[in-house]
């Protein structure tokens, strides 16, 4: 009954959305071809899935989001867990990760393409070279967060190092280690759009979004998007959130 209650008012804000959006649509005076009703959003959404359109776009997308998340979750996850095991690497690397940090991905791009060239392998190494950096300073803080008297207890009765790390350290870090992921996921997402226009690649939801823009296809734009937000949702839902319920829930390290 409680699981229902929390899906009912998840829906709430999402109704009140489409609802705001539908008068809109009917009574705001706006253009149909800019303001779509909800109707025909839904159907051209249904159209391109038939199509295979759409499915061909995600799938394109998601190979270079996959691909370019994993490489930043290794090097961040890697990176991160240096800088907090060992001081020197910290005080070597976090000034340079500090300054990087705030910049936004998409100001790389130019050097990207320069670099790279077009096509997927620039769009790949962009996405996670922008990812990277939220996996390694959460990591990096997880890390540092695992309390001393922990690891001193251990030392005390013996443990090696690697039983430390994989016991103790691994363990207390992984809450920030998650939430590192889920905003390096994050930032793939919206540099991933803007990336696939500046890339040339052939095909991709980005390059949609785009293409319906100079068209003026304003419910080809729309469902593109919704399906991008449906894709966060199941790669949150049924990604992140069953690691976390089988690693730090189950631990009772955070609440279910």
């Amino acid at each position: 009954m409680r699981k229902f209650w929390d899906i009912a008012l998840g829906c709430i804000p999402f109704l009140l959305l489409f609802a705001v959006w539908q008068l809109l649509s009917v009574y705001g005076g706006f253009p149909k071809k800019l303001v779509p009703e909800l109707g025909q959003i839904v159907s051209t959404f249904a159209r391109l899935a038939m199509e295979g359109i759409l499915w061909n776009a995600a799938v394109s997308t998601l190979y270079r989001l996959l691909l370019g998340f994993m490489l930043s979750a290794v090097i961040g996850v890697v990176i991160g867990i240096l800088m907090g095991r060992h001081k020197a690497i910290e005080d070597a690397l976090l000034p340079l990760i500090s300054f990087v940090y705030p910049i936004p991905g998409i100001a790389y791009a130019p050097l990207f393409v320069l670099w790279f060239g077009l096509g997927d392998l620039p769009a790949i190494l962009l996405i996670a070279f922008a990812s990277t950096f939220a996996v390694i300073m959460n990591t990096w803080k997880g890390v540092k967060s695992v309390k001393p008297v922990w690891i001193k207890s251990a030392e005390i009765m013996g443990a090696r190092n690697v039983d430390i790390f994989w016991r103790i350290v691994l363990p207390g870090a992984l809450p920030f280690i998650l939430s590192g992921l889920r905003l390096g996921l994050a930032s793939a997402w919206r540099i991933l759009v803007a990336v696939e226009m500046l890339m040339s690649v052939k095909v991709g939801l980005g390059w949609m979004i785009f293409g319906s823009q100079t068209f003026l296809n304003t419910d080809v734009m729309l469902a593109t998007i919704a399906l991008i937000g449906l894709i966060g949702v199941v790669l949150e839902k049924q990604v992140f959130e069953q690691i976390e319920r089988r690693t730090v829930v189950r631990w009772g390290m955070v609440r279910g």
